[in-house]
């Protein structure tokens, strides 16, 4: 009992650290924010009459968003931090300390999962608030797995990536050209049109940004029929979890590099 309230305690520590750094938190939070603002001034809002029934074009916005507050908060917030501190030596000091090593990972997942959670959340408020999206309701199961797996996945990554980061000076640069062009290719910020070259759509389909991206939407499509589990989305995005979960593993250091 004692190691799993140890982990409790980090994750109550590490909620803390982020919210006495209220700078940080704001940005955090309104970070999304900004871009479903951008998405819709520069895409328009236009309503969408199909079949007699009229939604706000926001509605396939917001979960275009919400994918990505889980890269941004779980792959690169997790890669830039766990980099950050092994070469500051903060996590060589965790591993002398009686904190079991997982409670400390699991405390810094639990609180970047629960920071995802928040961002998602005032994403769907916003939406629902300032731009007429349509909540969820029926497919919500499948929109909150997806997240979960989503954040799960991403967590993983984030590690395996900070494993091969060389130092922490290199961490924005690393992490950022990992992951911003995939962002653009990836149906988050600029959705596929009959002009997009193929090889930039299968490059996307290769990763699990574009999957996590489309899955979420297919949980808020109010014309599709079904669940919103996305099976095929799904199982790519946990394949992409177990290798990045493999590499963590296999070359991750708590030792500082520099």
């Amino acid at each position: 009992m004692r190691p799993l309230l140890l982990a409790l305690r980090q994750v109550k520590y590490e909620q803390r650290a982020f919210l006495r750094n209220p700078a940080a938190a704001f940005f955090t939070l309104a970070f999304p924010l900004i871009f479903l603002v951008i998405l819709n001034v520069i895409f328009g809002n236009n309503d969408l009459d199909l079949g007699g029934r009229v939604i706000s074009g926001a509605t396939f916005y917001v979960p275009a968003i919400m994918a990505l507050t889980v890269v941004n908060s779980c792959y690169t917030g997790l890669a830039m931090g766990f980099a950050i501190n092994r070469d500051e030596g903060v996590l060589k000091r965790v591993r002398g300390a009686p904190l079991p090593s997982w409670a400390f990972l699991f405390g810094r997942v639990a609180h970047i999962t629960l920071v995802m959670v928040v961002l998602a959340a005032i994403v769907i408020a916003f939406g629902w608030v300032f731009y007429d999206v349509e909540l969820p309701t029926t497919t919500l199961p499948a929109v909150l797995v997806t997240l979960a797996l989503g954040a799960l996945a991403f967590s993983a990554l984030g590690l395996a990536m900070a494993a091969l980061i060389p130092n922490a000076d290199a961490a924005p640069a690393v992490v950022n050209a990992s992951i911003l062009p995939l962002l653009f290719i990836s149906d988050v910020f600029i959705p596929p049109d009959a002009d997009t070259p193929g090889w930039v759509q299968r490059i996307g389909d290769l990763f699990p940004v574009k999957h996590l991206s489309e899955a979420l939407q297919a949980g808020f499509n109010p014309f599709a029929t079904g669940s919103g589990f996305e099976w095929g989305h799904l199982g790519v995005i946990a394949l992409w979890g177990v290798v990045g979960a493999i590499v963590a593993v296999r070359f991750s250091s708590w030792e500082p590099r520099n």
